[in-house]
């Protein structure tokens, strides 16, 4: 896509879709550097059980809040990141994924809502999944290869996201985290008592929040 064909002032394309695939390696940096990495919450924890209260102030609080989230993901190795998963009550995450096609994508989102999508878009993979709040536990979970998120950027303004494959995962996967939802919760309790087995047998490979 060239510059031409983007809102310098959103940052969207002509569809309204967010332009997250230019000037990754740098814009990743720029959040990172300016942020302060935070330990991750895990599963039991409050705060990851219930849906997040809506972003209504687009400032420089929810700023560095986005800045500690891409530092926080960076320290753990993630994919994607929620902001209940560093213990904060709000509906944003942060992402910084490839997709099946090997492009990397790199943005934050507020306020998601994932669009339905038409029966014949609905084609789905079974691929392991994975969680920084489930660490060291891994589960194949049936997810749609494609998804749409509808939200807002950190400025407030209305964006939209799309993913194929592996992202895709991600953005349901980050969304789910903002209405309460782990991936372990859409297992059977058969794979969930599996995967929280191998949390407990697993060493996190970094710092995590312990549940009192």
């Amino acid at each position: 896509m060239s510059q031409q064909e983007t809102d310098e002032r959103t940052g969207v394309d002509d569809e309204g879709f967010l332009v997250d695939t230019e000037d990754c390696e740098a814009r990743e940096a720029a959040y990172r550097e300016r942020g302060t990495s935070r330990p991750i919450t895990v599963v039991g924890n409050p705060v990851l059980h219930k849906e997040c209260s809506d972003v209504t102030e687009f400032d420089d609080e929810l700023a560095r809040l986005i800045d500690d989230m891409f530092a926080s993901q960076r320290t753990a190795e993630g994919v994607g990141l929620a902001a209940n998963q560093i213990g904060v009550d709000r509906k944003v995450f942060v992402y910084d994924c490839m997709d099946d096609d090997g492009v990397r994508h790199v943005g934050a989102i507020c306020n998601p809502v994932l669009e339905d999508l038409a029966p014949e878009q609905r084609i789905l993979d079974d691929s392991n999944e994975g969680c920084l709040s489930v660490p060291t536990a891994y589960a194949g979970l049936a997810r749609p290869d494609y998804a749409v998120v509808r939200g807002q950027d950190a400025h407030g303004n209305a964006v939209k996201v799309r993913g194929s494959g592996y992202f895709a995962r991600c953005l349901q996967h980050e969304t789910d985290h903002l209405y309460g939802y782990l991936y372990i919760d859409r297992l059977s309790k058969r794979e969930r008592k599996d995967a929280l087995k191998q949390m407990a047998e697993g060493t996190p490979r970094y710092e995590v929040v312990p549940n009192d």
